[in-house]
């Protein structure tokens, strides 16, 4: 048996296992990651290479900043602050997906909720609405708002990249031609309709993040020294760049100074590193391995834009490469997506004699469209427990989200980027 119908094989069971969900997501990641080496598919360094990825050591990283403003209170004095502007829950969703999606745009759509999660899970101590309804809209906001900038999201950078090889390049804003009209479709959407969606359930509250604990005896320097350090933490990932310290290096100086400030206690910080997102993101990263080492992904994208013909048209060209970096997105990283995508779109406007913008343009958003399951985007991996999430909230909620984005996209794109300007 073929690698690639091994790697194949894994992707079906993984898809059929997370919809079924008889056993754990994170057990279901690691008989993938176990699996593919005992096929011998990849090698152990490069299956277990995703527990040492940039994301995961951000994620234990914000995992301790978020317990810290936990630990004393700082995230329900937060939440109170908030909910007193925002009456109700829909406003407070509405509030969420504007803060989020314009923090993304400019920061790593990771690094944004990663440091808003505890103050939204706050908010919900505080409001008395559950966590699971805030911390969907949360993520998905995370995800819309990369496409707003050029430094937006990974991909973003790839698909320029790609443009620059051919000669031609995206501006800065060039994302948000089409990234701010589905942030505010679907803020809209989420206010009136996609709230309806949204599963209403309790979170794990183990260890650091119970919100019913008592914060009286909490030194008051403790609670403002965790905020400071968070807003700290916050700049230095805006100035990501300037420093030249990667994201998850700040995030690992934040966490460090909280327990050497005694701000959080060891003991503390170990307890609210939530290891079941850590298995689940670190397997899964394996199969996203798989997919792209293997061929298996570019396989599965040649022969859907293979089944088009020879002279397709454009428009259902560039609808097809859209939805099948969303289909990809869900299963592989929205980078990997992208990579993979973006040479395979390049190649087809070039044949077609066609300005390659709307395909790679569709390629980013696509491949931004990551909300139908929980390792589609490390933001929404970093939510399951705590919202309580199962693998069909994320398609019962994100499935009409992908449509909203799709139909605003195919809108849009052939106006500001049609294959055959004049």
């Amino acid at each position: 048996m073929s690698q690639i119908t091994i790697t194949l094989l894994f992707l079906l069971f993984a898809i059929v296992m997370f919809m079924w969900e008889k056993i754990p997501l994170g057990l279901t990641s690691m008989i993938v990651c176990v699996g593919l080496v005992v096929t011998g598919v990849l090698e152990w360094q490069t299956a277990f290479a995703g527990f040492i990825d940039s994301n995961v050591i951000l994620f234990v990283a914000m995992f301790i900043v978020g317990g810290a403003l936990f630990e004393t209170g700082m995230a329900n004095k937060i939440g109170g602050i908030v909910t007193h502007f925002a009456k109700t829950e829909r406003q407070l969703i509405v509030a969420i997906m504007v803060i989020v999606g314009v923090m993304s745009g400019f920061l790593s759509n990771t690094g944004t909720a990663a440091i808003l999660i505890p103050v939204v899970i706050g908010i919900a101590a505080k409001s008395g609405y559950s966590r699971s309804r805030l911390l969907m809209p949360l993520v998905f906001a995370a995800a819309m708002g990369g496409n707003l900038t050029l430094i937006g999201a990974p991909g973003n950078m790839i698909a320029q990249s790609g443009m620059e090889g051919i000669g031609l390049k995206f501006g800065f804003f060039d994302y948000a031609k089409v990234g701010v009209p589905i942030l505010i479709v679907g803020i809209i959407y989420f206010a009136f309709i996609g709230y309806k969606f949204l599963p209403n359930k309790e979170g794990s509250d183990e260890g650091i993040f119970d919100e019913s604990k008592d914060f009286s005896h909490v030194p008051k320097w403790k609670q403002y020294l965790s905020l400071v350090i968070l807003l700290l933490t916050l700049v230095g990932m805006i100035f990501e760049e300037q420093l030249g310290i990667k994201l998850c290096v700040i995030g690992c100086m934040g966490a460090l100074a909280l327990m050497i400030t005694g701000v959080i206690s060891e003991k503390d910080a170990l307890a609210s590193i939530d290891l079941k997102t850590i298995f689940l993101f670190g397997g899964t990263l394996s199969l996203a391995a798989a997919l792209e080492q293997t061929g298996a992904g570019e396989l599965i994208a040649e022969k859907v834009i293979g089944m088009l013909g020879d002279n397709p048209s454009p428009y259902v060209l560039t609808f097809v490469i859209f939805m099948l970096c969303c289909v990809m997105t869900n299963f592989m990283s929205n980078t990997a997506t992208t990579a993979l995508m973006v040479p395979i779109g390049i190649s087809i406007a070039q044949g077609m004699g066609a300005d390659p913008s709307a395909v790679l343009m569709a390629c980013v958003i696509g491949g931004s469209c990551a909300y139908a399951t929980p390792i589609g985007m490390p933001a929404n991996t970093m939510v399951v427990t705590a919202g309580g999430y199962t693998f069909k909230d994320y398609a019962k909620a994100g499935v009409p989200m992908i449509l909203v984005a799709t139909v605003v996209s195919m809108i849009l794109l052939p106006i500001f980027y049609p294959f055959f300007p004049g």
